[in-house]
């Protein structure tokens, strides 16, 4: 895949770096250029991210994209707005609105498009009228907002053009529960790629499948029994439509953060595994962090701990290639010191 380069804005991309054992980045994320410090905004500034700059792009390779500059918008340039219909709204200079940008940027970004089907996942820059992912204000012709807002339309479109996609705005990976669970799609949609599309089988299917049951679970018992419903019609379904039919469900079983409730379920769940093996007084040790977290008293990282610690020494492998325990490098979750 080619570099995605805005024109006359971006001449690189986010330079490679390395994880804490050195091995290089491959995990390639799209993030919107303000947020990598570019100054592409209509003052001609930048938004610049620490939290993507100072820890995730120790884990993600980004690639930059302004797709209000590659359509050929000046910087600085006169501010835009959305207006019409929240459903299909059309762009416009905030001070003219007879003007119809719409179309000048769908050209600036639509051949762009192809060049992302190696991306893992996107980040993008709240409330933009091109890249805004919710919340974006539409406005009316008596000036005022719709009380039901839009999104931007780059962003709409990269939704449509790659479905599965983890795609979120900056502004929301500072809360801790949603930060997870976008770290953890990107991975899971990197680990689908490489493990399964990469070398389309029926056995790398149900090998995927089965390391992320606990994770499944954990968002949705029943979805995750629909999953592995899937995987067994495996017989009676093509190859391609079985693997691109489940790929679509699996993405949107994650797409919402797990409960509290169903983590505490997959927990005592795992917990079981350590029935024959650990000694009584250690397991009520157990059992007892993840009642408290349940209650709200400990983080859900407490019981984790404790689980992966007795499941590394007594459990079998099965169990201790569950993706559950580390859906993700345990380094690349403080964040709440980086945040703006």
């Amino acid at each position: 895949m080619k570099n995605i380069i805005a024109t006359q804005v971006l001449e690189h991309d986010i330079a490679n770096q390395t994880t804490g054992d050195a091995r290089p980045v491959s995990i390639q994320v799209g993030l919107s250029a303000c947020l990598a410090g570019h100054k592409v905004r209509y003052n001609g500034g930048h938004t610049q991210s620490r939290l993507c700059l100072a820890i995730l792009s120790k884990y993600f390779h980004f690639k930059t994209f302004c797709p209000e500059v590659a359509a050929g918008f000046g910087t600085p340039r006169p501010t835009m707005r959305l207006i019409g219909s929240p459903v299909a709204p059309q762009l416009s200079f905030s001070n003219d609105e007879t003007v119809d940008l719409s179309e000048q940027l769908t050209n600036g970004f639509e051949d762009k498009l192809p060049e992302m089907d190696s991306l893992d996942g996107y980040i993008l820059m709240k409330n933009s009228p091109s890249c805004g992912l919710e919340r974006v204000k539409v406005y009316q012709p008596n000036g005022h907002p719709h009380a039901t807002p839009g999104i931007g339309l780059f962003a709409q479109a990269l939704k449509e053009t790659y479905p599965q996609m983890p795609i979120e705005e900056e502004g929301r990976l500072n809360d801790d529960i949603l930060y997870d669970n976008f770290v953890m799609r990107v991975y899971a949609h990197h680990n689908f790629r490489n493990e399964v599309l990469a070398q389309p089988s029926l056995a790398s299917l149900t090998k995927f499948h089965a390391s992320y049951k606990y994770i499944l679970m954990a968002h949705s018992q029943q979805q995750a029994k629909r999953l592995g419903r899937i995987v067994a019609s495996q017989k009676k379904v093509p190859l391609e439509k079985l693997i691109n039919s489940y790929f679509a469900e699996f993405m949107c079983v994650l797409s919402k953060p797990a409960t509290r409730k169903n983590h505490t379920n997959t927990l005592l769940h795992i917990l079981g595994y350590l029935k024959r093996s650990v000694p009584s007084p250690a397991r009520n040790d157990i059992a007892a962090a993840i009642l408290k977290y349940k209650d709200g008293i400990t983080p859900l990282a407490t019981p984790l701990a404790l689980l992966t610690h007795y499941l590394g020494q007594y459990a079998s492998n099965y169990i201790n290639t569950q993706r559950y325990l580390q859906p993700y490098p345990e380094s690349i979750h403080p964040i709440r010191k980086y945040c703006r």
